[in-house]
Protein backbone atom coordinates (compact mmCIF):
# COMPACT_ATOMS: atom_id res chain seq x y z
CA UNK A 1 0.00 0.00 0.00
CA UNK A 2 1.37 3.73 -0.95
CA UNK A 3 2.03 6.33 1.59
CA UNK A 4 -1.28 8.30 -0.21
CA UNK A 5 -3.76 5.44 -0.25
CA UNK A 6 -2.79 4.71 3.52
CA UNK A 7 -3.40 8.39 4.41
CA UNK A 8 -6.73 8.76 2.87
CA UNK A 9 -7.56 5.27 4.42
CA UNK A 10 -6.46 6.56 7.27
CA UNK A 11 -8.40 10.12 7.20
CA UNK A 12 -11.97 7.43 7.45
CA UNK A 13 -14.27 8.01 10.12
CA UNK A 14 -17.13 7.06 8.87
CA UNK A 15 -18.38 4.14 6.12
CA UNK A 16 -21.65 5.32 4.14
CA UNK A 17 -22.95 2.38 2.63
CA UNK A 18 -24.92 1.63 -0.27
CA UNK A 19 -27.21 -1.39 0.09
CA UNK A 20 -28.29 -3.44 -2.77
CA UNK A 21 -25.42 -4.62 -4.77
CA UNK A 22 -22.89 -3.86 -1.72
CA UNK A 23 -23.88 -5.35 1.44
CA UNK A 24 -26.73 -7.58 -0.37
CA UNK A 25 -27.31 -8.60 -3.64
CA UNK A 26 -31.65 -8.68 -3.42
CA UNK A 27 -32.55 -11.03 -0.80
CA UNK A 28 -29.15 -12.48 -0.39
CA UNK A 29 -26.39 -10.88 1.85
CA UNK A 30 -22.83 -11.46 1.19
CA UNK A 31 -21.22 -13.76 3.25
CA UNK A 32 -18.54 -10.98 4.14
CA UNK A 33 -20.98 -8.33 5.25
CA UNK A 34 -21.14 -9.04 8.72
CA UNK A 35 -17.15 -9.86 9.19
CA UNK A 36 -17.08 -6.22 7.46
CA UNK A 37 -19.61 -4.30 10.10
CA UNK A 38 -17.77 -6.01 12.53
CA UNK A 39 -14.31 -4.68 11.44
CA UNK A 40 -15.49 -1.63 11.00
CA UNK A 41 -16.58 -1.40 14.90
CA UNK A 42 -13.53 -3.12 15.96
CA UNK A 43 -11.53 0.12 14.25
CA UNK A 44 -14.19 2.49 15.93
CA UNK A 45 -15.35 3.64 12.63
CA UNK A 46 -18.75 4.36 12.36
CA UNK A 47 -21.48 3.66 9.25
CA UNK A 48 -24.54 4.27 7.64
CA UNK A 49 -26.86 2.62 5.40
CA UNK A 50 -27.83 5.03 2.25
CA UNK A 51 -30.07 3.63 -0.80
CA UNK A 52 -31.62 5.47 -3.74
CA UNK A 53 -34.73 2.80 -3.84
CA UNK A 54 -38.11 4.41 -2.32
CA UNK A 55 -40.00 1.44 -2.59
CA UNK A 56 -40.00 0.95 1.13
CA UNK A 57 -39.88 2.65 4.63
CA UNK A 58 -36.97 3.00 6.52
CA UNK A 59 -38.46 0.28 9.16
CA UNK A 60 -38.44 -1.87 6.14
CA UNK A 61 -35.31 -2.12 5.18
CA UNK A 62 -34.66 -1.81 9.24
CA UNK A 63 -36.31 -5.34 9.45
CA UNK A 64 -35.31 -6.76 5.87
CA UNK A 65 -31.45 -5.77 7.58
CA UNK A 66 -32.17 -7.84 10.79
CA UNK A 67 -33.00 -10.56 9.04
CA UNK A 68 -30.14 -10.72 7.41
CA UNK A 69 -28.50 -10.35 10.94
CA UNK A 70 -27.63 -6.58 10.85
CA UNK A 71 -28.66 -4.28 13.74
CA UNK A 72 -28.89 -0.68 12.71
CA UNK A 73 -31.21 2.03 13.85
CA UNK A 74 -33.28 4.11 12.52
CA UNK A 75 -30.29 7.12 12.61
CA UNK A 76 -28.03 4.81 10.16
CA UNK A 77 -30.86 4.86 7.69
CA UNK A 78 -31.07 7.25 4.82
CA UNK A 79 -33.02 6.99 1.95
CA UNK A 80 -34.35 8.81 -1.26
CA UNK A 81 -38.40 8.98 0.37
CA UNK A 82 -36.93 11.80 3.40
CA UNK A 83 -34.73 13.20 0.89
CA UNK A 84 -37.60 13.91 -1.65
CA UNK A 85 -39.78 14.96 1.42
CA UNK A 86 -37.11 17.56 2.60
CA UNK A 87 -37.11 19.26 -1.04
CA UNK A 88 -40.32 19.33 -1.34
CA UNK A 89 -40.65 21.38 1.59
CA UNK A 90 -38.14 23.69 0.76
CA UNK A 91 -38.62 24.48 -2.35
CA UNK A 92 -42.78 23.74 -3.17
CA UNK A 93 -43.63 24.02 0.13
CA UNK A 94 -47.15 25.35 -0.68
CA UNK A 95 -47.68 21.90 -2.23
CA UNK A 96 -50.08 19.51 -0.24
CA UNK A 97 -51.06 17.68 -3.36
CA UNK A 98 -48.83 15.04 -5.17
CA UNK A 99 -49.45 12.57 -7.98
CA UNK A 100 -47.34 9.91 -7.16
CA UNK A 101 -45.92 6.98 -9.08
CA UNK A 102 -44.90 4.60 -6.56
CA UNK A 103 -45.59 1.49 -4.73
CA UNK A 104 -47.95 1.55 -1.37
CA UNK A 105 -45.15 2.17 0.89
CA UNK A 106 -43.84 4.84 -0.51
CA UNK A 107 -47.39 6.85 -0.79
CA UNK A 108 -47.84 6.10 2.65
CA UNK A 109 -44.55 8.09 3.51
CA UNK A 110 -45.67 11.07 1.83
CA UNK A 111 -49.08 10.67 3.66
CA UNK A 112 -47.67 10.13 6.65
CA UNK A 113 -45.78 13.62 5.66
CA UNK A 114 -48.83 15.12 5.45
CA UNK A 115 -49.32 15.24 2.13
CA UNK A 116 -52.36 14.17 -0.28
CA UNK A 117 -52.14 11.76 -2.90
CA UNK A 118 -54.31 12.89 -5.87
CA UNK A 119 -55.87 10.05 -8.39
CA UNK A 120 -55.36 8.84 -11.64
CA UNK A 121 -58.23 11.56 -12.92
CA UNK A 122 -57.59 14.54 -15.04
CA UNK A 123 -59.68 15.90 -12.61
CA UNK A 124 -57.79 15.15 -9.68
CA UNK A 125 -54.84 18.29 -10.50
CA UNK A 126 -51.71 17.75 -8.27
CA UNK A 127 -49.44 20.25 -6.79
CA UNK A 128 -46.50 17.99 -8.26
CA UNK A 129 -45.99 14.81 -9.62
CA UNK A 130 -43.29 12.67 -8.11
CA UNK A 131 -41.93 9.94 -10.01
CA UNK A 132 -39.94 6.91 -8.32
CA UNK A 133 -39.47 2.99 -8.49
CA UNK A 134 -42.49 1.54 -8.67
CA UNK A 135 -42.46 -2.41 -8.96
CA UNK A 136 -46.33 -2.22 -8.77
CA UNK A 137 -46.58 -0.06 -11.57
CA UNK A 138 -49.62 0.17 -13.84
CA UNK A 139 -50.09 1.25 -17.15
CA UNK A 140 -52.82 4.12 -16.75
CA UNK A 141 -50.94 5.08 -14.01
CA UNK A 142 -47.55 5.75 -15.83
CA UNK A 143 -49.69 7.26 -18.57
CA UNK A 144 -51.31 9.77 -16.25
CA UNK A 145 -47.88 10.38 -15.21
CA UNK A 146 -46.59 11.42 -18.34
CA UNK A 147 -49.93 13.35 -18.69
CA UNK A 148 -49.41 15.68 -15.78
CA UNK A 149 -45.28 16.08 -16.75
CA UNK A 150 -47.52 16.97 -20.73
CA UNK A 151 -48.85 19.87 -18.65
CA UNK A 152 -45.86 21.48 -17.22
CA UNK A 153 -46.98 20.76 -13.40
CA UNK A 154 -43.26 20.50 -11.09
CA UNK A 155 -41.85 16.97 -11.86
CA UNK A 156 -39.42 15.85 -9.39
CA UNK A 157 -37.93 12.18 -9.48
CA UNK A 158 -36.65 10.33 -6.52
CA UNK A 159 -33.74 8.67 -7.90
CA UNK A 160 -31.61 8.61 -11.12
CA UNK A 161 -31.17 4.19 -11.20
CA UNK A 162 -31.47 3.09 -13.91
CA UNK A 163 -32.17 -0.22 -13.16
CA UNK A 164 -32.16 -2.09 -9.36
CA UNK A 165 -29.73 -5.06 -8.82
CA UNK A 166 -31.01 -8.63 -8.48
CA UNK A 167 -30.16 -12.15 -8.22
CA UNK A 168 -33.03 -12.86 -9.86
CA UNK A 169 -33.03 -13.65 -13.62
CA UNK A 170 -35.01 -10.95 -14.84
CA UNK A 171 -34.35 -6.93 -15.51
CA UNK A 172 -35.77 -4.72 -12.52
CA UNK A 173 -36.46 -1.59 -14.31
CA UNK A 174 -35.76 1.22 -12.50
CA UNK A 175 -37.39 5.40 -11.66
CA UNK A 176 -34.39 6.57 -14.27
CA UNK A 177 -36.19 4.22 -16.97
CA UNK A 178 -39.26 5.02 -16.18
CA UNK A 179 -38.89 8.58 -16.36
CA UNK A 180 -36.61 7.92 -19.60
CA UNK A 181 -39.76 6.16 -20.68
CA UNK A 182 -41.89 10.19 -19.77
CA UNK A 183 -39.48 12.16 -21.89
CA UNK A 184 -39.48 9.77 -25.17
CA UNK A 185 -43.53 10.33 -24.45
CA UNK A 186 -43.41 14.23 -23.60
CA UNK A 187 -39.89 15.39 -24.32
CA UNK A 188 -40.10 16.33 -20.59
CA UNK A 189 -37.21 15.55 -18.33
CA UNK A 190 -37.66 15.94 -14.43
CA UNK A 191 -37.05 19.62 -12.54
CA UNK A 192 -35.08 18.01 -10.16
CA UNK A 193 -33.51 14.48 -9.74
CA UNK A 194 -33.16 13.46 -5.83
CA UNK A 195 -31.25 10.77 -4.29
CA UNK A 196 -27.60 9.31 -5.34
CA UNK A 197 -25.69 10.84 -7.45
CA UNK A 198 -26.90 14.56 -5.40
CA UNK A 199 -24.87 15.37 -2.50
CA UNK A 200 -27.20 16.04 0.22
CA UNK A 201 -27.69 12.98 1.70
CA UNK A 202 -23.84 13.32 2.28
CA UNK A 203 -24.38 16.41 3.95
CA UNK A 204 -26.49 15.15 6.59
CA UNK A 205 -24.07 12.65 7.35
CA UNK A 206 -21.41 15.23 7.71
CA UNK A 207 -23.98 17.16 9.87
CA UNK A 208 -24.83 14.68 12.25
CA UNK A 209 -21.40 13.02 12.85
CA UNK A 210 -19.49 16.55 12.64
CA UNK A 211 -17.12 14.98 9.76
CA UNK A 212 -15.66 16.53 7.03
CA UNK A 213 -16.11 14.93 3.22
CA UNK A 214 -12.58 13.58 3.17
CA UNK A 215 -13.41 11.88 6.38
CA UNK A 216 -16.21 9.90 4.72
CA UNK A 217 -16.24 6.74 2.40
CA UNK A 218 -19.22 6.50 -0.01
CA UNK A 219 -19.36 2.38 -0.83
CA UNK A 220 -21.30 1.15 -3.92
CA UNK A 221 -21.45 -0.72 -6.83
CA UNK A 222 -22.68 2.09 -9.05
CA UNK A 223 -20.11 4.61 -10.48
CA UNK A 224 -23.21 6.80 -11.77
CA UNK A 225 -25.01 7.34 -8.60
CA UNK A 226 -22.84 5.90 -5.52
CA UNK A 227 -19.13 7.44 -7.11
CA UNK A 228 -20.48 10.57 -8.72
CA UNK A 229 -22.46 11.27 -5.44
CA UNK A 230 -18.73 11.10 -3.61
CA UNK A 231 -16.93 12.84 -6.46
CA UNK A 232 -19.95 15.89 -5.72
CA UNK A 233 -19.15 15.98 -2.67
CA UNK A 234 -15.85 15.36 -1.76
CA UNK A 235 -15.93 12.37 -0.07
CA UNK A 236 -13.64 9.06 -0.55
CA UNK A 237 -15.60 7.27 -3.11
CA UNK A 238 -14.83 3.58 -2.96
CA UNK A 239 -16.47 1.42 -6.04
CA UNK A 240 -16.73 -2.68 -5.18
CA UNK A 241 -17.37 -4.77 -8.39
CA UNK A 242 -19.85 -6.88 -6.26
CA UNK A 243 -22.79 -5.03 -8.33
CA UNK A 244 -23.60 -3.25 -11.19
CA UNK A 245 -20.40 -1.90 -12.20
CA UNK A 246 -17.63 -3.57 -14.17
CA UNK A 247 -13.93 -2.51 -14.28
CA UNK A 248 -13.82 -1.73 -17.84
CA UNK A 249 -17.53 0.69 -17.13
CA UNK A 250 -15.42 2.50 -14.32
CA UNK A 251 -12.32 2.70 -16.83
CA UNK A 252 -14.33 4.75 -18.81
CA UNK A 253 -16.65 6.84 -16.47
CA UNK A 254 -14.83 10.57 -16.75
CA UNK A 255 -14.90 10.89 -12.94
CA UNK A 256 -12.41 7.82 -11.32
CA UNK A 257 -13.20 6.15 -8.24
CA UNK A 258 -10.88 7.02 -5.25
CA UNK A 259 -10.24 3.50 -4.63
CA UNK A 260 -11.72 0.44 -6.33
CA UNK A 261 -12.15 -2.96 -4.69
CA UNK A 262 -13.53 -5.97 -5.34
CA UNK A 263 -16.14 -5.88 -2.47
CA UNK A 264 -16.27 -4.75 0.85
CA UNK A 265 -14.68 -7.64 2.28
CA UNK A 266 -11.35 -6.45 0.48
CA UNK A 267 -12.03 -2.69 1.74
CA UNK A 268 -11.95 -3.93 5.01
CA UNK A 269 -8.44 -5.56 4.49
CA UNK A 270 -7.25 -2.46 3.60
CA UNK A 271 -8.58 -0.02 6.30
CA UNK A 272 -7.31 -2.70 8.84
CA UNK A 273 -4.35 -2.88 6.85
CA UNK A 274 -3.67 1.04 7.05
CA UNK A 275 -4.26 1.26 10.72
CA UNK A 276 -1.89 -1.87 11.44
CA UNK A 277 1.40 0.36 12.17
CA UNK A 278 4.50 -0.69 10.39
CA UNK A 279 4.55 -1.79 6.81
CA UNK A 280 5.73 -5.28 8.19
CA UNK A 281 2.71 -5.59 10.59
CA UNK A 282 0.40 -4.62 7.94
CA UNK A 283 1.72 -7.15 5.53
CA UNK A 284 1.40 -9.74 8.57
CA UNK A 285 -2.05 -9.35 9.25
CA UNK A 286 -3.95 -8.36 5.86
CA UNK A 287 -4.36 -11.43 2.91
CA UNK A 288 -1.84 -11.18 0.24
CA UNK A 289 -5.01 -10.06 -2.27
CA UNK A 290 -5.33 -6.39 -0.77
CA UNK A 291 -2.65 -4.72 -2.69
CA UNK A 292 -4.84 -5.61 -6.37
CA UNK A 293 -7.14 -2.24 -5.00
CA UNK A 294 -5.99 0.54 -6.64
CA UNK A 295 -5.74 4.50 -5.82
CA UNK A 296 -7.07 6.07 -9.09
Amino acid sequence: MNNELRDKLLAIKHVALDMDGTIYLSNTIFPFTIDFLSKLDGMGISYSFLTNNPTRSLEDYMSKLERMGIHCSREQMYSTVPATIDYLKAHYPSAKRLFLLGTPSMISQFEAAGYESTADSADDVPDVLVVAFDMTLEYSRLCRAAWWASRNIPYIATNPDRVCPTDQPTVLVDCGSICKCIEHATGRTPDAVIGKPDPAMLAGIEGRYGLQPSQIAMVGDRIYTDIEMAWNAGAFGVLVLSGETTLEMAREWPHAPSLICRDIEELGCLLEEARAGSPDEASAASPARCPEAALR
